[in-house]
């Protein structure tokens, strides 16, 4: 099964520790959700999967990688120019602002044709199509249309759909997704959780999920690991984690959050966690972000 491993995985910014000896699994096909305050270091261990820790910064441990081809023992023993043939392309990355990743200047279709002709030798023509195909996968309205658009013609929701597509247009193994609905109302937010969810299950992607939000976790995550002061507290399945919690401080995440239930309460695996709604997506599931092109 292609995903992740992550051992001991340790990061230090001068004489600060920021993570202190990480270990997680992202398998494929299941979103593995990273909670926690901020400051946890949760923001630090997904940039260090793909590469783009702070320059000076020092990194140990072990990030064993398998795509279902080719794995890697440890990306950190590869040089810079391995990395950067596999970021992107084998190890995609969704970051909080679309408007900060997108580059205001090109259209969207420029900038989606640019990543796969790069990556994976497209003509013009073949990149157009795949463009096209990967906007209507993530359900941006009139994709024909959308190509030719410049970012500030679409809605928050829609940007971070096409920021999506970006990132899945060379079919990666794993996708590391940083805060990707903070910035957005809860109606658009379960349209994106959604969207996650039907990638990981079609595409079978490692998700790790990054998030401060653990109403957000409940909703989408299949296990999940409690992050504070750069080492993982608790970690396992979201049934266990949410409605029977072990450490003290993933007590206090969960009952901060909105109608928590007792711990031990009699639901099922697979039924909606605190602040979900009857589908497991999120109170306000039902609605979308969809036809908001401003």
């Amino acid at each position: 099964m292609s995903g992740l491993r992550i051992e001991e995985l340790r990061l230090t910014i001068g004489r600060s520790e920021v993570l202190r000896g990480i270990s997680l699994d992202a398998p494929g096909g299941v979103i593995t959700g990273l909670a926690g305050e901020s400051g946890s270091g949760k923001t630090m261990t997904g940039l260090a999967v793909i590469g783009l820790q702070p320059a000076g910064s020092r990194v140990s441990g072990t990030i064993a990688f398998d795509d279902g081809a080719a794995g890697v023992p440890n990306l950190l023993d590869l040089s810079p120019r391995a990395i950067n043939r596999l970021r992107g392309r084998r190890i995609a990355m969704v970051f909080q602002d679309p408007t900060a990743s997108l580059q205001p200047m090109l259209s969207i279709g420029s900038q989606l044709t640019d990543h796969l002709r790069h990556h994976l030798h497209l003509d013009r023509h073949a990149a157009r199509d795949r463009a096209i195909e990967l906007l209507e996968r993530v359900k941006v309205p009139d994709p024909e249309a959308a190509v030719r658009r410049y970012p500030h013609q679409f809605s928050g929701g829609q940007l971070q759909r096409i920021a999506i597509a970006i990132a899945i247009a060379c079919e990666p193994a794993v996708l590391i997704a940083d805060e990707p609905t903070t910035a957005l109302d809860v109606t658009v937010q379960a349209g994106i959780l959604r969207l996650l969810r039907e990638l990981t299950d079609d595409l079978g992607l490692a998700v790790l999920l990054v998030t401060h939000d653990l109403g957000v976790m409940s909703a989408v995550a299949d296990t999940v690991a409690v992050m504070r002061s750069g080492t993982v507290v608790e970690h396992g399945s979201r049934y266990q984690v949410i409605r029977e919690p072990r450490t003290a401080y993933a007590k206090e995440l969960i009952a901060a959050l909105p109608h928590t239930p007792a711990p031990g309460a009699g639901v099922d695996e697979r039924s909606p966690a605190p602040g979900a709604g009857a589908d497991g997506e999120g109170s306000s599931a039902g609605a979308d972000d969809e036809g908001e092109a401003r």
